[in-house]
């Protein structure tokens, strides 16, 4: 698969055994908006589709959400999504970046229960709504994808050196 880093928007995963909730930012990087989400079947049918949603939104990175423990350590589950990341990584070309996704899930739960969506339709909203808090997490902290070379951690995305000292 060719893809290049212009491609700008970043496709956020959240990965579980029964679906993927998936969110994708708009092409500046400022809001995270939620996809359909897909529901797991074998690994190679995941990435296949996978790769059809990055084709189809030109998605230039993949953020994936590392369940780390309340603690700060890595689980099983937080292997279990590295192992998936680097397969990902080798099909697609794309970087990816592992984020922090402690609580999302609680919080799209504490979104959808204030909401009064029914407890059917709530199971099926959570993990793309946890993808979205995710994504928009990684997108509100101030890091930016600079397409010619990975994340760049100036949140206006300029370089503070110019000649004269000025920030623009």
């Amino acid at each position: 698969m060719e893809l290049t880093r212009a491609q700008s928007r970043i496709l956020a995963l959240d990965l579980g055994k029964r679906r993927i909730g998936l969110a994708i930012s708009d092409p500046l990087g400022i809001t995270a908006q939620g996809l359909p989400n897909l529901v797991r079947g074998r690994k190679r049918a995941d990435l296949d589709a996978l790769e059809h949603i990055i084709k189809e939104r030109e998605v230039g990175m993949i953020l994936l959400g590392n369940p780390i423990n309340m603690s700060g350590a890595e689980g099983r589950q937080s292997g279990w999504v590295r192992e998936f990341a680097g397969t990902l990584e080798k099909r697609t070309g794309l970087p990816i970046q592992l984020w922090d996704e402690r609580l999302t899930t609680v919080e799209a739960g504490r979104v959808l229960r204030a909401s009064g969506i029914s407890i059917e339709k709530r199971a099926a909203a959570i993990d793309r709504l946890s993808a979205v808090i995710l994504l928009q997490s990684y997108l509100d902290s101030g890091r930016r994808w600079n397409p010619d070379g990975g994340p760049d951690s100036d949140p206006d995305g300029y370089p503070d050196d110019y000649p004269d000292g000025a920030d623009l």
